[in-house]
Formats: C-alpha cells, structure tokens, sequence
C-alpha cells in the first residue's frame, strides 16, 4: 500500500518529511499580487461605464452649453431653471407624476399578480414547474422587440386587440389605445407589467421558499388557516423578498425609457401624457425638443442628478429600514 508521507506545518508553509528530500510548499510573491490584479478588469469597465457617467452628469449640470460645447460655470443655475422656468417645470412635474403612476400600478398590479402566482407554485400545484418557465417566459424577450409586437395589436385599426372586442359582440370597447391619453400611459404601463411578472415571480418564489416548513407547521397546529395563514405567518416572514422587490420595482418605474420609447418615441405621444423623466432627459439633451429650442446638455445633466438623487435616496432609505427590522426581530 502507498502510504502519504507524514507532512508538518510551518511559518514558511507546509513541510513534506519521510522522504529523501524535502519539499516546502511556499506562497510566491508575485502569485500573490496576481490575485489582488483578479478584479481590475470588472473595476475598470465599471468606472467607464458607471462611474464615469454619474460624475460627468455631476459636472456637466454646473456649466452652460452651447450646442455640445461647454460654456462658462453657472453652479445651480441649471437646476433653478428646472424648477422654476416654464415650460421645464411643467414638463418636469408631468413626467414626475407619470413615473409615480408606473410605480403605483405595478406595485399593485405587477406585483400583486406575482405574489398570487409564487404562491400557487409555492403550494406544488401540478404542472407547477411548466408554470415557472412559462411565466417567466417574457422576460427573455428584449424590450424593443416587446413594444413592437404590442403595438400591432394595440393598433386601431388592425390590431388583435380591437379585433377581438370586435368578435365578442364589445366594438364599443375598441379604441385607439396608444392614440387616447387616457389610456395611453395606463396601456404602456400594463404592458410593463406583463413583462415584469416573471421576474417577480421569482423573488416571491425564493422568499416564501426560504421560510422553514416548521414554522407553517406549528401555525397550522395552533389553528391559523386561509389568510390567517396567509397574513399573520407568511407574509411577514416573506417582507425581505416583498422590500427588495419593491424596491426593483422603484428603480424600474423612475428609470422607465425602453419601453415608453419603443412604442411613443421620445416626444411621450400623445400630447405628452406617456411623458416619464427618462424620456424627457432623452429628449433635452440628445434633441432639440426638450422646449429649449436646441441641445440642453446643461439642463438635461441637472435632470439626470435629480434623477440619481431620487432613486439612489429612496433605495437607500427602504434598504436602511429593511436592515433595522432585520436586526430588531
């Protein structure tokens, strides 16, 4: 039988004996270097990429802007004129108010349905596992690709959408949906829905998933039930999921572009009632729409910060608040 020769640890490292020669297995200087080297490619393309732009949007704010050229310093000024200057200030509040529907109805809608489809799979249904992969199955889709094929059956006068109300016996039903403000922004937003369901899905799945079964047993024991069960046991052990997804779903209403974009363009058609601050951002400073009759670099920089400052305060706050009623329970 071979045997492995008997082995003694040191300073120096790990010392081999019994044999004819001895043999220390010693860290080298340079390997370790190499190592620490590991991340610097992810470190560099995240400071091109991320934070890079934050800082240069940063910058940017605090000038006047020719065109593309950059003026003299102004400080605030930018951010005052967004504000307090029509027709900046209307336009800001419009799609401010916008980006708080998005927020509103997915949180109720979106995430609502996600909640009840989780739990359905969470309590192993049959064919729970097709499920899965079929609810998930829009987000593998690229949002360009989303809001064209939705746009042809929201069309007027051809789309599926009208068509089938048409065969139902509901024609008065049909509409111009993408052409009506009143339900323009409303459609946009169930659309998002859709293809955000998937997602949330998953994060309600691996939060209820994470909940010892010992717990659901001995709340059954003592008589919870139903939504007893439900609402005194479940889902307070499941707020962690139900906090990081609201606060993704946060971030993806302010941040909402691709697919406002895709279906309304960057003017928010019509009449600006799809109007959201990603697009109006768009709009100021990569065309001369932005209402201040040319490129206002300046101005749509200010926005991009204030965009910054509200998604980055309010995550911060929700996960700050997550962290503490972690702690305390």
């Amino acid at each position: 039988m071979n045997r492995s020769p008997p082995v003694r640890e040191s300073q120096k490292g790990v010392e081999i004996i019994g044999t004819r020669n001895r043999h220390t297995i010693r860290p080298k200087g340079r390997a370790r270097w190499l190592i620490h080297l590991f991340p610097l490619p992810a470190l560099i393309v995240y400071t091109l990429f991320v934070l890079y732009p934050i800082l240069s949007a940063f910058l940017y704010s605090l000038y006047d802007w020719q065109g593309i050229k950059r003026g003299v310093f102004v400080g605030l000024k930018n951010f005052v004129t967004l504000f307090t200057v029509e027709p900046f200030n209307e336009m800001f509040w419009n799609a401010f108010g916008h980006n708080v529907s998005y927020f509103v109805i997915e949180m109720i809608v979106q995430n609502g349905i996600a909640f009840g489809l989780a739990f359905l799979i969470y309590r192993k249904i049959r064919g729970s596992a097709f499920l899965k992969i079929a609810y998930f199955m829009p987000r593998l889709l690229s949002v360009i690709v989303i809001g064209f094929l939705w746009k042809l059956i929201l069309n007027p006068n051809y789309g599926a959408l009208n068509t089938l109300l048409a065969e139902v016996g509901l024609q008065e039903w049909a509409r111009p949906w993408l052409g009506d403000p009143d339900t323009a922004l409303i459609a946009i937003i169930l659309i998002n829905c859709w293809f955000g369901i998937g997602f949330a899905m998953l994060i309600f799945l691996a939060g209820l998933q994470a909940i010892p079964e010992e717990l659901i047993e001995a709340a059954r024991l003592d008589g919870a039930r139903g939504l007893r069960l439900l609402w005194k046991i479940i889902l307070p052990l499941c707020m962690p999921a139900i906090t990081i997804m609201t606060i993704f779903t946060f971030i993806q209403a302010f941040e909402a572009f691709e697919l406002v974009y895709a279906m309304q363009g960057s003017m928010g058609e019509p009449f600006r009632s799809t109007d959201t601050l990603a697009v109006y951002f768009y709009r100021m400073a990569f065309s001369s729409a932005g209402g201040a009759g040319d490129l206002a670099v300046g101005l749509g920089s200010a926005l991009a910060v204030v965009l910054f400052f509200i998604v980055a305060s309010v995550s911060a706050v929700s996960l700050y608040l997550m962290r503490k009623r972690e702690v305390q329970h």
